[in-house]
């Protein structure tokens, strides 16, 4: 056999498989057992996180708003949102200013919070599955990423609970979108208009409500 054989079987030799991926509940459950750390940023999660999509990094940052949480993670978390959800919208790489990348919180915070969400997230994980891919793939990706950045500035604004009902809808729709699951996407499309309307009701009770105060104030 001549070296230029040998050279054209090597490079028609088919690679072998990739492994796949760690779940992302095990991949979280690690990060937060590793008592190395005091604190745990955002950044650690972006770095740990590696190449996976825009879908699973908003994911770590919505479904823990869909659960009680310590004081402060809804602006902890949703902001890094609104910068992901833009970048879906587009079409973009997943990136984050320093200013939101250097905020964290204490390891044994982060620790509660993956303990309460970890059984539904390997629950979710259980039932993705490829499936009407037409609502999960570019353009609907895009729409869906238009949907989550409208619900993730909801979720930072200061609603009394009007982070919990957004928040799933965005972990719903990065399920989907993370899995090609299009049954997860459409729920999230029609989860998106009750979220939607849901806020704006309790916003226009609140700023009603605080007009009515100050004309009482000053009646």
């Amino acid at each position: 056999m001549t070296i230029e054989n040998a050279n054209s079987q090597r490079r028609r030799r088919p690679r072998p498989p990739r492994p796949k991926g760690r779940r992302l509940s095990a991949i979280l459950r690690q990060l937060a057992a590793d008592r190395s750390r005091e604190r745990i940023s955002i950044g650690d999660l972006f770095q740990t996180m590696g190449d996976r999509a825009i879908s699973a990094l908003m994911l770590i940052f919505a479904l823990p708003n869909a659960f009680p949480t310590p004081p402060g993670t809804s602006a902890l978390l949703g902001a890094p949102l609104v910068f992901l959800a833009a970048q879906l919208t587009f079409g973009l790489r997943p990136w984050l200013p320093k200013a939101i990348a250097d905020r964290s919180v204490r390891r044994e915070n982060f620790e509660s919070i993956v303990i309460r969400i970890h059984g539904w997230l390997a629950w979710a994980e259980r039932m993705l599955k490829p499936r009407l891919a037409i609502f999960a793939e570019p353009p609907a990706e895009y729409f869906a990423g238009l949907a989550c950045l409208l619900l993730s500035i909801v979720l930072v604004l200061p609603v009394p609970l009007g982070n919990i009902l957004p928040a799933v809808t965005i972990s719903v729709f990065a399920f989907g979108i993370m899995g090609r699951d299009g049954l997860f996407a459409l729920i999230g499309f029609i989860m998106t208009a009750v979220s939607l309307a849901v806020a704006g009701s309790v916003i226009y009770g609140l700023v009603k409500a605080g007009i009515y105060l100050v004309m009482q104030w000053f009646a």
